[in-house]
């Protein structure tokens, strides 16, 4: 089942970023403001780990290779039960996003799985024992 999903607008976007930057990464934290939207990094340059969860790999038409969803486990733990579509729209989101200079940021739009997500299970607090 897949978890994360792309607007066609967010794709346009990933290829845009892509010829300019090399292979992307998203990371979503769950901090306040802009920590809890998307950032979007040249890959490898957000160090994930331990405490990072991988959605989902995004295929991309026009991207040579997939792009990483990571989420910190703590955000999963509170959005397990969604799917989430990455879009974007005018506006200024964080500095640290590539998409920052564009005039524009990426979102989350979420709604409720339908049915029970093998990822859910492995990070579920009853498999932590």
């Amino acid at each position: 089942m897949d978890r994360i999903a792309l607007t066609p607008a967010a794709a346009e976007l990933i290829r845009r970023l892509r010829a300019e930057h090399g292979p992307l990464m998203f990371h979503q934290s769950g901090g306040c403001c802009d920590g809890s939207a998307p950032m979007c990094y040249p890959l490898g340059e957000f160090r994930t780990g331990g405490s990072d969860v991988l959605l989902g790999e995004l295929e991309v038409d026009g991207v040579q290779e997939p792009v990483g969803f990571w989420m910190s486990a703590s955000q999963f733990e509170r959005w397990r039960h969604t799917h989430l579509t990455v879009d974007v729209v005018p506006g200024r989101g964080s500095g640290f996003s590539l998409e920052a200079p564009e005039g524009v940021r990426f979102l989350i739009r979420s709604r409720l799985l339908e049915q029970a997500d093998p990822l859910e299970q492995a990070h579920s607090p009853e498999q932590a024992g």
